[in-house]
């Protein structure tokens, strides 16, 4: 019998898998490079609506987390400058090199797009092992500025 190929998809996180959320690992050479998922959920509780926490899955498996913000405050010292992006994207450590990245972030686009967005920005860590080719491939181009040490990247939608 065949295996149904299956297409990744979005779920939030609910009591039945957040375990299973928390104990996802990207490769160790990565680990300094991303928040840990339980750290993430954690953020995601105490920004409330503006955090946007959802599981990505292929099948019944588990294969990435991903969180995007919307609207919040970038500087502050500017409360108009408001922003909507990526926050968080971990991808499972066997499961990197499938699409499941692109998926993630083409989510957060689709629905900062529907909330009237018409750019998204993420950060990364900067240096020869940071995911700075995988976000330029995506369209992602550099502002110029820094969050945190991180290189900001815009994507126009």
């Amino acid at each position: 019998m065949r295996a149904t190929p299956t297409s990744p998809r979005l779920e939030q996180v609910t009591p039945d898998n957040v375990e299973a959320a928390c104990e996802l690992r990207v490769r160790p050479d990565q680990e300094h490079l991303v928040e840990p998922v339980a750290r993430s959920l954690a953020e995601a509780y105490a920004w409330g609506e503006i955090a946007w926490p959802r599981l990505v899955y292929d099948g019944d498996e588990l294969v990435g987390f991903l969180m995007g913000f919307f609207r919040i405050q970038w500087r502050p010292d500017d409360p108009t400058d408001l922003r909507s992006g990526l926050w968080r994207l971990n991808i499972a450590a066997d499961r990197q090199g499938r699409g499941y990245g692109r998926f993630a972030v083409r989510a957060v686009a689709e629905e900062a797009r529907r909330r009237g967005e018409t750019r998204i920005y993420t950060t990364w860590e900067p240096g020869e092992d940071g995911p700075e080719e995988f976000y330029r491939r995506l369209g992602f181009r550099l502002t110029g500025e820094s969050s945190g040490g991180q290189t900001v990247g815009a994507l126009e939608l």
